[in-house]
Parts: structure tokens; sequence; C-alpha cells
């Protein structure tokens, strides 16, 4: 076969692929060569903080820092097309019961009396004493303050439980599609946190909390040098946060600490 074919005229080369990392496969252009989007001849990707796409990292972080996880930044919210991953609210099912059923109780007893009186009954002794004690009373007494206060601590708290979300322990996933919601309980995350972390040599026994805003491991090592450790678990707890899915990604904090010689 030739270019002179008539039925070869017309056709045009597949694109090509490139099977390096993150490559991106381009169309070849008339001369047959291709190139791959966002990286340079050397593989590297171009960024704005690595214009000329050169490998490497900055220089190392003194002996108080523990790598780019702890900046004390507030986490960074991140999507992947679904919209916004906003937190998962309570029922609240106790509060709301035990609030339905005092009022429940005080509202049918009162209306019992109420219907007892028009029908030429004498009233209860409760709302007799109560009648009298709120026509007698000053407003400066020390009942009356300690029952006013007592109501207004409770209206604050149900207030708060109105307005909030709660559920504190489980942390919103990234969304995929708009109509699934995800949630990973922060013992859980804390879990996979740990294991990741008891994979780093020189780690004796280490301690995570996961929270909404930061995350915390405080590890005991029993040899390698401080800084060589606290850099892995910067590398790993830092891999593993990203892997957990969160839509709000925690700071990290890491500590690190020799264990006391026996």
């Amino acid at each position: 076969m030739n270019d002179d074919d008539p039925d070869l005229r017309n056709t045009q080369r597949l694109p090509t692929l490139d099977k390096s990392a993150g490559a991106t496969a381009v169309p070849s252009g008339p001369d047959g060569s291709g190139a791959s989007s966002g990286r340079n001849g050397s593989g590297t990707p171009n960024s704005p903080d690595n214009p000329d796409g050169r490998g490497g990292s900055g220089p190392p972080d003194g002996p108080g820092h523990t790598g780019p996880a702890d900046t004390g930044r507030p986490p960074r919210e991140e999507t992947d097309g679904g919209g916004r991953a906003r937190r998962f609210w309570a029922a609240r099912r106790v509060p709301s019961t035990l609030v339905a059923l005092v009022v429940l109780g005080a509202a049918g007893l009162l209306l019992y009396d109420v219907a007892a009186v028009r029908a030429d009954r004498p009233a209860m002794a409760w709302r007799k004493r109560l009648a009298t004690e709120l026509a007698t009373r000053h407003l400066d007494d020390v009942w009356v303050l300690a029952g006013a206060a007592v109501a207004v601590a409770l209206g604050i708290w149900l207030l708060v439980l109105a307005l909030t979300p709660g559920l504190r322990g489980v942390l919103p996933m990234r969304r995929t599609t708009p109509d699934v919601r995800g949630g990973l309980d922060r013992a859980a995350a804390a879990l996979v946190l740990r294991d990741r972390a008891m994979e780093v040599p020189g780690v004796q026994s280490v301690r995570v909390a996961v929270g909404r805003r930061r995350a915390k491991a405080r590890a005991v090592s029993h040899f390698r040098e401080l800084d060589e450790v606290r850099s892995d678990l910067n590398t790993a707890l830092g891999d593993g946060l990203r892997q957990l899915g969160l839509a709000r990604r925690p700071a990290l904090s890491v500590r690190v600490r020799r264990s006391a010689k026996r």
C-alpha cells in the first residue's frame, strides 16, 4: 500500500498514547509527532508553583514544623461535581420526645382542671397553690429568679438544638453525584489513619484523633531520628487523609517523641 491509493487519501492517523503517569493522549500532528498535555519533556507536571516543570521540593522544614499539612489553615472543601457536601442533621428524637411529653402532660392536666371547674367542681390543690404564689411573691424573690433562669436556660438549649446540625461524629464525604450523600465516622477515620501510621518504620505506638477541622497524631518512636519519623508520618497520614475522600480535609498535626528508656 502507498499514499497514492485513493481509498487511503482521506484517512487519518490514530492518536498516540503516552504511557507515562498522568499523561493525556493527543492526536498526532501532520508530521506524526504528538505531545502530552500538562507535562514538559522530562515528564514533570507544570503548575503555577512549578512553572518550568522541574522536580524536587523546597527546603526541609525546621525542627518545630510537621510538614506542609500542619499549616494551621482552615480545612479546604473539595468537590467532585456532585455539589457542596453539607453536614448531616441529627434527628434528635430523645429531646423532641421529652419536650412533647412534658408539654402534652402539662396541657392535658390543665385542660382537665379547667373542665372540672367549668362543671362546678373544685379546682385542684396545685392550681390554687400556684395562683396564690404568683399573686403574693414579688419578682425579686429567689425562687422566682431561679425559675426564670431555668426557663431561659431550657429555651436557649432548645434553640441551639433546633439551629445546629449535630452529628459531630460523622464527617461528610465528597459528593460525586447530586443524589448521593456519604459520611464517615470519626472513629473509623482515626482507626484507618492509625493503621497507616503504624506502618511507618520507627513508630512504636500512636494515638490519632480526627476532628472536623484538625487531625492530630501523637506518636512514640523507639528508633530512627525523630525528624525522619515525623516526615514519614506526615507523608503517610497526608496520603491517608486524601484517600478518605472527605469533603473538608482536616489539617494535619503530627508530634513525635522518644519512648521512655527502661
